[in-house]
């Protein structure tokens, strides 16, 4: 079996085994009552999700890393994983605690009458310090301090200037899929076509470990979207947002193609630029907004759009960004 065939095959079984366990895990929120609580500023069509159950990301985590673990188990005999996906596999699960902390703090905290989780502020400082450590790993352990261009044979040596590059990276991108998850399928969506890029681009690259690990986690994403697509079961929470988008900026850095990521990821990224312009337009005007609502997906609803055509349009965008980052990888 071929490696890119054994990377698929590894998806698929993620798939079934996600799914299969999928509708008892439903349940079980349900039962414990892990319901999503909507935000009072949020688009007024959204109240009628009040109470479908959050933390969803536990039904994509879960399986990656088991399926993960086992193959890494198997390779102390065969090599089939190896040893540097303990990273991007231990970056899913540190920052799913984070966002466990966070969800949790949103249906219990101070603050879950407004549907709000941990201060914005100490959030932040701690993915700065969990990235902080993850790209110290990257640096010394692995010896990841590069950065490719495209059209370039030969990647270019940042040194130390490489490190809090990849810092705002890993939090940037934590904190832009957060903010894509907003609608039924979007996040899930978007986050599934960025890591099949990238597995695509890891395995032309020949980091076939890193292709399996990005294809096990699009297998686990597709599952989760079984339940997440509109009308949506199940919310995938912090819980799923942050640790994808900081596991799929530390592929990115494994790969050297992170100069990349605002073309395959093109959605969050200008998910999250629109926050930032939207706030800092705000304070600048006095009041006055730069859309009609932020994040940006908000405003095309409150354009007129429908929340299917929101997802189906920005998903169609993502595709378009993945193939042409592909495309820029193989020049």
């Amino acid at each position: 079996m071929t490696d890119i065939s054994f990377a698929l095959t590894l998806g698929s079984i993620t798939f079934l085994l996600t799914v299969i366990w999928g509708g008892p895990f439903l349940e079980l929120l349900r039962r414990f009552k892990i319901g999503k609580q909507i935000r009072v500023d949020g688009p007024q069509t959204h109240f009628t999700k009040m109470g479908t159950p959050t933390m969803g990301g536990l039904m994509i985590i879960g399986p990656v890393l088991v399926i993960t673990a086992i193959l890494n188990v198997v390779s102390l005999v065969k090599p089939v994983i190896g040893r540097s996906v303990l990273l991007p596999l231990a970056v899913l699960a540190v920052f799913a605690l984070l966002g466990m902390r966070d969800d949790w703090e949103g249906l219990r905290g101070t603050n879950a009458r407004r549907g709000e989780g941990m201060l914005a502020r100490y959030k932040f400082l701690v993915q700065v310090i969990l990235a902080l450590g993850v790209v110290l790993v990257l640096y010394y352990g692995l010896g990841v301090h590069s950065l490719a261009l495209p059209g370039n044979p030969r990647k270019i040596d940042l040194g130390l200037l490489y490190v809090p590059i990849a810092v705002f990276i890993i939090v940037g991108m934590s904190n832009a899929v957060n903010f894509t998850d907003g609608l039924d399928g979007l996040a899930g969506l978007i986050s599934a076509t960025a890591f099949a890029a990238y597995g695509v681009i890891a395995a032309m690259q020949g980091q076939f470990f890193l292709a399996r690990f990005c294809f096990t986690v699009v297998g686990a994403l597709f599952a989760f979207l079984w339940f997440n697509v509109h009308p949506a079961q199940l919310f995938m929470g912090d819980t799923g947002s942050q640790p994808l988008g900081a596991t799929l900026a530390v592929v990115a850095l494994m790969t050297g193609q992170w100069l990349l990521l605002p073309v395959i990821a093109i959605i969050p990224v200008a998910t999250m630029l629109s926050v930032v312009l939207q706030i800092a337009y705000f304070r600048w005007t006095g009041g006055k907004r730069l859309f009609k609502m932020a994040p940006l997906h908000h405003h095309f609803e409150l354009v007129g759009w429908s929340e299917t055509q929101v997802v189906q349009r920005f998903w169609l965008v993502s595709l378009l960004g993945a193939m042409v980052g592909i495309g820029m990888a193989l020049l």
